[in-house]
Formats: structure tokens, sequence, C-alpha cells
């Protein structure tokens, strides 16, 4: 029988909340003394930005089993709602940005809902329309309203966002989207992903699920905006189109519908891979879709498949094999 160093869930936690913790105070540290280089500080904000849209996405699409394809749209609300905010009150910054985001947050979410209830009523290739076209309305609306600052886009946003923001951010959208799947909420939404009827049938609210689900998703992705907007100071409409949404989709197909782990590698690797490739700047965009079609040839369930990393189960499994060859070894001897 396999002794388990980590044998409670409240001991896997707290090594993952040291974990979690070393990795966010040595980025702190880096970042407050200028450790790294500007640019390589943009990268990690642009990382962290890619993996709360890409982890909450495959909530709606990897857990959920549906297929939004209009993310950006959720993106751009909680971007212009957390920057209007932060334009129109005068608070400590300690404060006005955890409420802007907040705000970006609480919006995304009201419109996740609004769009979820009659778009979750379809299906596959019918419900990515459906949501697409509602981002396009989205972002035309946008463009249109004066107070959004129209096609000209909205300028002097305050520049809240640096690394320790957005890894907060990161960590808590993680942390979140995992409890919830690993909850009998969560068990509820597995189930629709693998058969709605029989999911109905057991008394199962799938209605419910589905747009909570979504909104939770749509609201996640309304916290990446404004982290957003508030990097990069001025927003334009035509930031938050369809390349955006697909962009979005290629993350979580890459790494693996339903694996969080792969939505945090692939979210990473292909914010990292077109910065790589620079240097063959003729080419780097035929490269860059090479890699995501020998993926999808060779792996057309993603890297990761449906497989989370566990660090407690990682360890213990570290550990085993190295008990297994000292007993083989001391087998051997006798």
């Amino acid at each position: 029988m396999q002794r388990r160093l980590f044998k409670t869930t409240g001991s896997r936690y707290a090594l993952n909340f040291v974990a979690v913790l070393i990795t966010f105070v040595a980025l702190t540290l880096v970042s407050r003394f200028d450790l790294m280089n500007r640019y390589t500080l943009d990268i990690l904000v642009q990382i962290g930005f890619n993996i709360i849209l890409a982890v909450s996405l495959n909530l709606a699409a990897g857990f959920l089993g549906q297929l939004p394809l209009g993310h950006a749209g959720f993106m751009s609300v909680g971007a212009y709602a957390a920057a209007l905010f932060s334009k129109g009150v005068d608070l400590p910054v300690a404060l006005e940005f955890p409420l802007a985001v907040l705000v970006g947050a609480l919006t995304a979410f009201v419109f996740g809902v609004i769009i979820g209830l009659p778009a979750l009523r379809l299906h596959g290739d019918y419900l990515a329309i459906i949501t697409l076209g509602f981002s396009e309305i989205i972002r035309v609306v946008i463009q249109n309203l004066e107070f959004t600052g129209g096609a000209m886009g909205l300028r002097s946003i305050p520049k809240y966002s640096d690394v320790p923001w957005t890894l907060f951010w990161v960590i808590v959208t993680i942390f979140l989207i995992n409890n919830l799947i690993r909850s009998r909420h969560g068990r509820a939404i597995l189930s629709i992903r693998e058969d709605e009827i029989a999911s109905e049938a057991s008394g199962i609210s799938t209605t419910y699920y589905k747009v909570v689900a979504f909104a939770i998703s749509a609201a996640f992705a309304g916290v990446a905006g404004a982290l957003y907007a508030h990097y990069l100071r001025i927003l334009d409409p035509a930031q938050f189109g369809f390349t955006k949404s697909a962009e979005i989709l290629v993350m979580v197909v890459l790494g693996g519908m339903g694996s969080l782990i792969g939505s945090v590698i692939s979210a990473s690797v292909l914010t990292l891979l077109p910065e790589l490739l620079r240097g063959f700047s003729e080419y780097r965009m035929i490269v860059y879709a090479l890699v995501l079609i020998l993926v999808m040839i060779f792996k057309p369930s993603g890297l990761f498949g449906r497989y989370d990393f566990s660090l407690g189960g990682t360890i213990d499994s570290f550990f085993a094999g190295i008990r297994k060859k000292l007993l083989g070894k001391g087998k051997e001897g006798r």
C-alpha cells in the first residue's frame, strides 16, 4: 500500500498555499526592485491576462461542454466598466483598483446572465454563432456610445495593473474555478457536459447551472478586461473583435478542454511564442500556425486532455518512486 505524505485535503491546501505564497513574494520582489527589464515584466503581465481569460473560458467550454465564441465581448464590458469607474471616482488606489476590478466582473456577470438565458437554449455551432453575434453587438454599441469614447477609444485610464496585482487575480481565478469544479455544483456542471438529458432526468436544473457557469466565466473575463484596461491605459473597441475571441478559444483547445493546468500552460506558451519568434519576423506567424496544426493533428484532445495537476499528488508520486527503487535495490542485495 502506497504511503502518502499529504493524506488530508487540509495538508494539500497548506502545501498549495505555501507554493503560491513563495511564487507571489518572489515575483513581487522581482518587479518592485527592477530585477527584470520592463519588456520581460510586460510579457509576464500579458501572460497573466491570458491565463485568466483561458481558465475562465475553460469553465464554459471545457467543463460545461458548451462552445461560446464571444469571450472578448465580456472582456470588453469588464474593461470599459472598470475604466469608467476609475475615471469617475477619487479613492485611494488600494481601495479604488480592487473595486474597479469587482465592478468590471459584476458588469460582465450581468451581461453573461442576459446573454446566457437565450443563447444557452442552443448547442454547438448555433451557440458559437449567437455568442459571436452578441459579442459583435457589444463592440459596435461601445463604438457608438459617447461616454465610452466612441471609435476614438477611452483614454487617460489610471495605470494600476502590475505584476503583483495580475498574479493576485490569476491566483483568485484559478482557486475559485478549481473549487467550484470540485464542489457538488461542479459535479452538476460536469454531468451536463457528459449527458444533458440524463442530468435533467436526474433532477439537475440544467438551465440554472448552464447560465450560472456561463455568467461566472463571463465575470472572470471581466476581471481580465479590468486588469487590461488599467495596464494599457487606452481602450479601443477594435481590440475586442472576433480575432481576440478566437485566440482565447485556441488557448483552451490547445491546453485541453477541461484542464486548468492545460489552460495555464497553453496561455503562457501562446503568449511567449510570437515574442520568441520575433527574430523570424517574416515567418513567425507561419511557424506559430504550424505549431498549432501539429498539436491538433497529433494530440486532438489538447496537450493535457482533461488532466489536472496536483502538487501534493506529484510529490507523493515522486517519493513513492524513490521508495520503490530503494526497496527494489534492497531485494536485489539479498
